[in-house]
């Protein structure tokens, strides 16, 4: 008998199809399917997993936050525990007759990870097994599932000793600083700080933009503006761009402020070829994503789904190179006959001679690419938005370049040079494929040397500079890419993480004021610079390589959490009160109606929150408060009553804002009744 182990039910039931020719039973386990056939006069049964059926933990004796001290965690040895009892049962009655293994997992640290998992756990039910291979793909297809299963491999113990050792250093990193950094602010239960190996120095990154943005001093600058008519209107600017002396700036416009005539006296023309997109891996995919409006996690959860169902490539990838093994030419013939007909054509007929090429190049799975079309699967609208932008990020990379012709034109006012510059795109190719560039520039009038064209008007424009941008999920993902913070697989998780821990607000990316607390009591400590972390990564990648052992890189891990764990013992004090102002500022919801102090958000013996007046008990002024949702803090008051206003944030809902006040005349029945039912 051969018994194959997938990472997830989904994947299971479509290799089982695959393998079978559509001929494969569904048998249950429990309340595990298994799915049967025979084959070559030989059973196969295929179990999917639920991702890790085995996690680690500390001992039973460790879990008491106030018992031990955090320090004390650092070399305690975890330990392995069935979290998916019913699975486990299920592989146990499936190993009584020494079936041959075939791992079928993704094929990355985590899969392999858990590959070994269950590998381990079935010896333990039946030490006699010793035949295991395992099926490595990139995609759930035909040609990939069998060409996988007729070339089985070893199973990579370097990867999963790799995978292995980021789950312990996770493990105890996480479990000793956040409790150091609760136990210090005293934030118990659901109300614990969390602080990670990598969302401290991601979230390090926010706090720092958001402190530019809050410090930024702007500076006033002035602009002239010429608006110039040769059959239609274009702008040119004075070419000192920007004027920072405001006499030197009315001197030149007092000049030339009433002219009529402008003189063209150079202009300069050049074709440019524009070279599409690269292919797409994990982070450019998921920057892309965020342009659409997906939260990076989701963008990741959809493109996972996209895979299982045989649509796209497996979507965890550092690489930006097609391998000469894809067959480009079959997925184009797929293409041909979908949605996007019209461009796969284009590019059969019309395409460069080889494909673009990104900087990085890896050999575990090739850059994210469409595998099918879905013919007999109705997409939502979401999925069809990212398997879209997937299938055309591939024939753009397909595509010849796009040919443009940018003009720079120098133009003569009252002896004053004003530049001008058009663009205009004169063969589209690759961008009438990827349609999600937005072209700001805009052609010129066709304009000759030596030519006079009118001046409609000359303006000078007072502006002042502008703070740095936030970041969005895209880029953060990528700064964390450039800065070796976390990896493929785990970026989009740290900053969903970070929503979830209240450290940020995603609408816009930015850290709330405990979040800035927290880093800044953190400051010397190296646990939020992104050096050492940076270095475990590359330890990781080193036992990957089989140049490192676990052992030797979990030790180095604990010596220099012990470091950390040394400075941050002399910061307590200033941790603790840090922290606890800023809480109280997170939760100040604005100034009570009753008495002009501040409210702010609490909790009741009931685990209950609501709104009450720090005035207590001289003021014993209270709101309730809905009990589901994310509340956000606002600057506003009821126009009505003078209460504070707060907005509630739900998962997949639009945010609402709500009146403090149940009472409010302003309220309507209706709205009443909908406050009252979430409480």
């Amino acid at each position: 008998m051969k018994l194959i182990i997938c990472e997830k039910n989904i994947a299971a039931k479509r290799i089982a199809y695959i393998l079978s020719g559509g001929k494969s039973k569904t048998t249950r386990l429990g309340n595990t399917p298994v799915y049967e056939f025979t084959k070559d006069d030989e059973i196969w049964k295929i179990v999917g997993l639920r991702g890790h059926i085995i996690n680690l933990d500390f001992p039973s004796g460790f879990n008491q936050w106030n018992k031990i001290a955090p320090a004390e965690l650092i070399q305690v040895e975890p330990c392995k525990i069935v979290s998916e009892k019913n699975i486990a049962s299920t592989l146990k009655s499936l190993v009584d007759k020494n079936p041959f293994l075939i791992v079928a997992t993704d094929f990355d640290r985590e899969g392999e990870l858990i590959g070994v998992e269950v590998i381990n756990l079935i010896k333990e039910y039946n030490k006699e097994i010793n035949l295991i291979k395992r099926a490595k793909f990139s995609a759930i297809t035909n040609h990939e599932i069998k060409s996988a299963f007729d070339k089985l491999a070893e199973i990579d113990y370097n990867l999963s000793n790799a995978g292995e050792s980021r789950q312990i250093i996770d493990l105890i990193w996480g479990a000793v600083l956040t409790r150091f950094i609760s136990l210090t602010s005293q934030r118990y239960g659901k109300e614990f700080l969390s602080i990670g190996r990598v969302q401290s120095p991601t979230l390090a990154i926010l706090v720092e933009r958001e402190k530019e943005i809050i410090n930024f001093e702007p500076k006033t600058y002035w602009k002239i503006i010429a608006t110039l008519k040769k059959h239609q209107t274009f702008d040119a600017d004075h070419n000192k761009g920007q004027f920072w002396d405001e006499t030197e700036v009315n001197e030149i416009f007092s000049k030339i402020k009433s002219s009529t005539k402008a003189r063209i006296q150079k202009v300069d023309k050049k074709i440019l070829k524009e070279y599409p997109p690269a292919p797409f891996n994990t982070t450019s995919f998921l920057e892309s994503s965020s342009h659409l409006g997906f939260s990076a996690a989701k963008a990741m959860s959809i493109a996972e789904e996209l895979y299982m169902s045989g649509l796209i490539s497996y979507p965890r990838t550092d690489n930006t190179v097609y391998p000469h093994s894809l067959n480009i030419k079959g997925i184009l013939q797929k293409l041909s006959n979908s949605q996007f007909s019209k461009e796969a054509n284009e590019v059969i007929n019309n395409g460069r001679s080889s494909p673009t090429r990104g900087k990085k190049m890896t050999t575990d799975h090739p850059p994210i690419h469409p595998v099918g079309v879905p013919k007999n699967i109705t997409l939502t609208s979401d999925k069809q938005k990212i398997y879209e932008l997937i299938c055309r990020r591939f024939l753009a990379t397909l595509a010849k370049d796009a040919v443009s012709e940018s003009v720079n034109v120098s133009i003569d006012i009252s002896s004053e040079e004003f530049l001008a510059s058009g663009y205009r795109v004169l063969e589209p190719n690759w961008k009438n494929i990827y349609t999600y560039f937005k072209e700001k520039r805009k052609p010129l009038p066709e304009l000759i040397e030596g030519e006079t064209i009118d001046v409609v008007k000359i303006t000078l424009k007072e502006d002042q500079t502008k703070p740095p941008k936030r970041y969005t999920q895209g880029s953060l993902i990528t700064k964390m890419e450039q800065l070796s913070l976390g990896t493929k697989s785990t970026r989009h998780e740290i900053i969903n993480k970070l929503y979830l821990r209240k450290y940020i607000t995603l609408s816009p990316l930015a850290p709330t004021p405990l979040a800035i607390a927290v880093i800044d009591a953190l400051e010397d400590c190296d646990v939020v610079k992104p050096q050492m972390t940076a270095t475990l990564e590359e330890d990781m990648d080193l036992i990957s390589e089989g140049k490192k052992t676990l052992d030797e890189t979990v030790n180095e891990s604990r010596q220099m959490l012990t470091n950390v764990m040394n400075t941050l013992e002399k910061e307590k004090e200033k941790i603790r009160i840090s922290i606890k102002e800023a809480q109280m500022k997170q939760n100040t919801v604005g100034k009570c109606p009753k008495c002009g102090k501040p409210m702010i958000i609490r909790t009741s013996k009931r685990n209950k929150r609501f709104v009450g007046c720090t005035g207590y008990p001289d003021c014993k002024n209270t709101y309730s408060l809905p009990q589901k949702g994310n509340i956000v803090v606002t600057d506003k008051v009821c126009k009505e009553c003078n209460t504070p206003i707060v907005k509630i944030k739900s998962k997949g809902k639009k945010a609402w804002e709500l009146c403090l006040n149940n009472e409010c005349s302003a309220k309507k029945p209706s709205y009443k009744k909908m406050i009252t039912e979430t409480q």
